[in-house]
């Protein structure tokens, strides 16, 4: 799992879970207490309500994303990018701010004023955007979306005969197409992905977003760290038949699945209560990941055939492979390609399944038992595999 750095904040399995506050300075926005158009009252807001209460980033949002409102243009983006650049600057708290845009030309303007990252609704479909985003090396979520400017998270409505195959148009599912809309158009080394919960078209159901957070775990394959955007989402409100303004237990609730699950950064207007219920999620989660110098081990913690299937896929190894494999997967990078052959003798002897993603890198599956084996026969090896002995050693604890 590749680890983000956006602006010096740490985001991947490494840290702990990240909050993203909301801010909008767009007068059509629907969440009335995060609207502001004078700059001060913004930055008072963000100081007392958000960085107070516990956000690590602040996304700003200069229009609404809703599907009943037109689009703007990203000169009308622009007009309104003065507010919110004069309200970062009058912010005294600390926190990474997150310009929200489809347009790679606001995304420039916003990160020239002070902007530490973009929030892309669109998914890359300005093809600008992520040459923007490593030319000023930043962070960027990368939401799932058609490459439509016009029409963010709309994934079903995607032509997938056309951009994938007939036939896979025909088998796949909705969350296939989150997964895919995901990679169209790349991703760039600071991308966080953001499976696009809400109701962004008429096609998109409240079982579709049920069914993706249920398979949450699939995204880690992408190998990014994760953003959700959950809080008060009809999906979950539907399931306890709660309004809106009610909804906050179950966000607070779906925010520590979420986190379990995979996500590393929750966006919401609930900043205090979700800030704890993520941490809740944390100190729960199973999922370990060890970097020592340029080795990095990684307990994978796949749940089901289906995840073990995908992370598989996205590394170049066939996926049919996944029938065969044991409980825990772990991935290990960094090796030399001598220690990297000396590994896959000793995992051999010890019972595990080793596979070579790439010239540095491996994938181990094994029970514990059979990987605890492994730690053990490296006692005495070289320095690089005797460090890899350390790690498994804790992971495996």
């Amino acid at each position: 799992m590749n680890s983000v750095d956006a602006a010096g904040l740490g985001i991947g399995d490494e840290y702990p879970p990240r909050i993203m506050g909301v801010l909008n300075v767009s007068e059509e926005s629907p969440y009335d207490p995060s609207v502001y158009d004078d700059p001060g009252e913004a930055a008072q807001y963000v100081d007392e309500e958000l960085i107070g209460e516990g956000a690590d980033i602040v996304d700003v949002g200069l229009e609404s994303a809703n599907k009943r409102f037109d689009v703007l243009s990203a000169e009308e983006e622009l007009d309104r990018l003065h507010v919110a650049l004069e309200t970062i600057e009058s912010v005294s708290g600390d926190a990474v701010f997150s310009i929200e845009t489809r347009y790679a030309e606001v995304a420039e303007a916003a990160l020239d004023g002070g902007f530490d990252m973009v929030n892309d609704i669109c998914g890359f479909a300005d093809p600008e955007m992520p040459r923007v985003c490593e030319e000023y090396d930043v962070a960027v979520t990368k939401m799932a979306s058609p490459p439509d400017l016009e029409r963010p998270g709309a994934v079903e409505e995607t032509p997938w005969a056309e951009r994938k195959s007939e036939e896979w148009a025909v088998r796949a599912d909705y969350v296939d197409r989150v997964y895919e809309a995901l990679k169209q158009n790349g991703i760039t080394d600071k991308t966080i992905v953001d499976p696009a919960f809400g109701g962004w078209s008429e096609a998109q159901t409240l079982a579709d977003d049920r069914e993706t957070f249920r398979r949450l775990r699939e995204f880690r394959a992408l190998g990014q760290p994760m953003l959700v955007s959950i809080n008060r989402k009809n999906f979950l409100g539907a399931i306890a038949g709660r309004e809106t303004e009610e909804r906050l237990p179950v966000s607070l609730a779906a925010t520590s699945m979420a986190v379990e699950r995979g996500a590393h950064v929750i966006r919401t207007h609930d900043v205090a209560e979700t800030r704890d219920a993520a941490l809740i999620g944390e100190a729960f989660t199973d999922r370990r990941s060890v970097r020592t110098d340029s080795l990095s081990v990684a307990d994978v913690n796949v749940r089901s055939n289906r995840e073990l299937r995908r992370y598989l896929a996205e590394r170049g190894i066939d996926p049919a492979t996944a029938d065969d494999w044991r409980s825990r997967v772990l991935e290990i990078e960094g090796l030399d390609p001598v220690a990297g052959r000396r590994l896959a003798s000793i995992a051999t002897e010890s019972g595990v399944d080793e596979r070579r993603v790439d010239a540095d890198r491996v994938v181990l599956s094994g029970s514990t038992t059979t990987l605890s084996d492994v730690s053990t026969r490296l006692d005495g090896e070289d320095d690089g595999l005797d460090r890899i002995r350390v790690i498994l050693a804790e992971i495996l604890q």
